[in-house]
């Protein structure tokens, strides 16, 4: 499965967890957040405003809040398991740029 489609289906998991989970809901509050996805090969950016991921897109974002750079096939890898996210992000195969809030925040919500 393509990058695209996994960051996809990710989105929609978080947007069904939001409707489902009170908790989750609070959690993620009133968070408005611009994220960048440069994968080399592929950008994307997305939006967290008003509870729910939303104008995902091809292209990146100016000013954004947190900027997540990889590359397609380490997306893939991730999202089947085959690597773990602490392993990623220590191997540098993940970069995530943005507050300490920002990032503590995001991991939580994945």
């Amino acid at each position: 499965m393509a990058a695209k489609d996994r960051l996809l289906d990710a989105i929609a998991q978080f947007n069904e967890k939001i409707e489902k989970d009170a908790e989750f809901r609070k959690e993620v509050g009133d968070m408005q957040k611009k994220v960048n996805i440069d994968l080399g090969t592929e950008h994307y950016s997305l939006l967290l405003k008003d509870g729910k991921m939303s104008h995902f897109g091809d292209g990146l974002l100016e000013a954004p809040d947190i900027t997540i750079t990889s590359d397609p096939q380490t997306v893939e890898d991730l999202f089947t398991g085959k690597m773990k996210p602490m392993k990623a992000w220590a191997l540098r195969k993940v970069v995530i740029k943005g507050s300490l809030e920002d990032v503590m925040k995001l991991r939580k919500f994945f």
